[in-house]
């Protein structure tokens, strides 16, 4: 089995001082997690300093006596707050003011001065942000940034979940203003120094509802029966200064951040939606790959340039699926030849190792006031496949152009996009668990666990056990980071891979650009301290994912509250000591079904390798993939939780097994029943 090869670093700043992030548990205990360590750092309340939950922050540890007791430290410096801005009620006295916050992570109120107050009155729902807090004083100094008592209860929800992942709700003055300063249109004096392909057929390929449109495809054919095929990203990083306002921000942010109702923005909509945005019949600056290609997909030559492009057609996903089968519409040749193209590269990138899982996203219907009136299941068809293969080809082709370019006989630092090999622990308990299904796994090389994989995925396709099997597989896989050091895309099967094709929306992509025109240029200059500004990216990318899935368990819940008490076909989606979750065919909604709500049936142990809850004397069995009936039976949206019971007694299926003694009563069992057998004796001597 292969080993994992990203190597761990440390994070320390000196002997006994560590850098790393806080974790701040309900009874108020913190843990420092630092990169590269195998404990966590132990950090009581007192010794805490003004750090909160989440807050990346140095650490001294004091040495102890005792070097087999976990390190204890203390926080000797706040380096990056996770959340500046919080929410709650404002409470105004004669000479100053407090906002009380909602949150709980963070334990003090915040000191409102009266003329930082702005509008806000006594007892108003308000937004703060914290501009001063020192280690000496116990309370933070804020000003209120926006009063939310006439907002709804939707927008305080949206706005409380990005607050709380650290996610600004605006952009700072002068990142506006160094915005607005660029022209509308190019200039002449630019397009002479780019490649100029405003007269190619051009096309955007988007969700319907998409504002920032970033990448674009320009088609047109060559003697030979080659093609071209421009892929045209928007070129972000000719607008963002290095060091500016703008930068700061975009970098702050790191991603945009898309929730169900709205997107936070990592650009203000000056860029992101205009100035950047690849709109139908507007020039635009461009960061471009042009392939030349066979029908087959076949790369014959790329060439890698600054251009100008002018989009011909905006399409809908959905119009160019209609397309692809069979409707008649605009550039439906070309469009064909693209799709015949994108399956043919998807193929053999699926040949050569990469793993086939396959994707469903739920997108919930809005009434004008947010609330959820419906859910729909997406699943990616071949129009989001064509898009998908070209923006895969460009992000490689670019990573093994500049992976091959040496700066004074060392590899130029780049924010590559890497992904380890699965992790050993929970592959083995997988592949124990796929063999009950009657697949095997090879596991001599990371080539032949994929292949395995995407067996496995081929021959389940279809069958009930198929759900099950894609849910665990995916969670046996690394999560895919930035960094310098490349090991490679393990689940694309790319040696180099990176992420040039999105930089409206994130910003290693605009890094990629900046050093892919020093590349090309043969100007290059390293990028100070890059490797930190991959971690702060990654990081950045797990909390927006953290906020999207608190997004949309929130819409979930609010969805359910109009169907407590109706009874719903459901998929055990996850299994645990406590109970298992449930998520509903119809419209993907997870509910816990408490181990405690199963007592009326017997007592239930967790089998880990086996996913399952099985009952000790009865032999019932709730696993992974199981088909259950539920009914909802509350849906908390404070808690963002919904609660199932099971709505039919379960079907016996399982063996039937003694239960045995409660843990630490077999002895007084034993002598109890020595007793009985002892009465039972002199009861028969007396009878005789």
């Amino acid at each position: 089995m292969p080993k994992n090869t990203k190597k761990s670093k440390t994070n320390d700043a000196g002997q006994n001082v560590f850098r790393g992030r806080l974790s701040v548990t309900r009874s108020g205990m913190g843990f420092v997690i630092v990169e590269g360590l195998e404990q966590d750092i132990m950090v009581k309340r007192d010794n805490m300093l003004n750090a909160l939950d989440g807050d990346e922050v140095k650490v001294e540890v004091r040495a102890g006596r005792d070097s087999t007791k976990r390190k204890e430290g203390f926080v000797v410096e706040v380096v990056r707050r996770k959340q500046t801005e919080f929410s709650g009620r404002i409470e105004v006295h004669p000479h100053f003011a407090f906002l009380v916050p909602d949150s709980e992570k963070i334990p003090v109120d915040i000191y409102i001065p009266l003329h930082l107050l702005n509008g806000a009155h006594d007892g108003d729902a308000a937004v703060a942000r914290i501009v001063e807090w020192t280690g000496k004083t116990k309370n933070p100094v804020g000003e209120v940034i926006s009063v939310l008592t006439n907002e709804s209860v939707n927008e305080q929800a949206m706005q409380g979940l990005l607050m709380e992942n650290g996610f600004p709700l605006r952009f700072p003055d002068d990142v506006l203003e160094d915005a607005a300063r660029y022209p509308e249109g190019v200039a002449k004096d630019e397009i002479k120094k780019r490649l100029d392909m405003r007269d190619v057929l051009t096309m955007t390929i988007d969700p319907v509802d998409a504002k920032d449109f970033d990448d674009a495809l320009s088609f047109r054919a060559l003697k030979g029966g080659y093609y071209e095929v421009g892929v045209h990203i928007a070129d972000v990083s000719h607008y963002i200064e290095p060091g500016s306002a703008l930068d700061k921000e975009a970098y702050r942010r790191a991603t945009s951040v898309y929730l169900p109702d709205r997107v936070l923005p990592m650009l203000p909509e000056r860029l992101s939606n205009e100035l950047c945005s690849l709109r139908p019949n507007e020039e635009k600056y461009t960061f471009s790959v042009i392939f030349v290609l066979n029908k087959q997909g076949k790369v014959k030559e790329h060439r890698i340039a600054r251009t100008v492009i002018l989009s011909d057609r905006r399409f809908a996903y959905e119009e160019v699926q209609e397309i692809i089968e069979g409707a008649d519409g605009d550039h439906a040749k070309e469009l064909l030849i693209l799709n015949t193209m994108a399956q043919s590269i998807r193929a053999e990138r699926f040949k050569k190792g990469a793993i086939n899982f396959s994707s469903q996203e739920v997108r919930f219907k809005l009434d004008e006031t947010g609330k959820p009136i419906g859910i729909v299941i997406k699943e990616s068809k071949e129009a989001h496949q064509l898009i998908e293969e070209f923006m895969l080809l460009a992000n490689r082709t670019v990573a093994e152009y500049v992976g091959g370019i040496r700066h004074k006989d060392k590899p130029v630092p780049f924010p590559y996009r890497v992904h380890d090999v699965p992790d050993e622990d929970k592959l083995r308990l997988f592949t124990s668990f796929a063999s009950n299904y009657g697949v095997a796994f090879d596991l001599s090389s990371g080539e032949a666990i994929a292949r395995s994989f995407n067996k496995m995925l081929e021959t389940v396709q279809g069958k009930p056990e198929q759900h099950v099997l894609e849910q665990l597989g995916i969670r046996t896989m690394a999560k895919a980071v930035y960094t310098t050091e490349n090991i490679g895309h393990y689940g694309l099967g790319f040696a180099h891979y990176c992420h040039f094709t999105s930089p409206i929306r994130r910003y290693p992509d605009v890094l990629v650009h900046r050093i892919l025109q020093q590349c090309l240029d043969n100007d290059i200059e390293p990028i100070k301290q890059l490797e930190a500004q991959c971690r702060h990216c990654s990081d950045q990318e797990r909390r927006a994912m953290e906020t999207e899935r608190a997004a949309n368990k929130y819409k979930q819940v609010e969805y359910m509250q109009d169907y407590v008490g109706d009874v719903f076909d459901a998929i055990i989606s996850g299994v645990a000591t406590f109970g298992f979750w449930a998520e509903t065919v119809e419209h993907k909604c997870e509910g816990l079904v408490s181990v405690h709500d199963l007592t009326d049936f017997d007592y239930f142990e967790f089998i880990e390798h086996e996913y399952a809850l099985v009952g000790r004397s009865t032999g019932l069995r709730f696993a992974m993939g199981d088909k259950v009936k539920v009914r909802v039976a509350a849906a908390n949206l404070i808690k963002r939780q919904i609660d199932y019971s099971l709505a039919e007694a379960p079907v016996m299926t399982g063996r039937k097994r003694h239960m045995p003694p409660a843990p630490g009563r077999r002895k007084d069992d034993k002598r109890n029943k020595s007793k009985d057998k002892n009465k039972n004796k002199q009861t028969k001597r007396k009878k005789k």
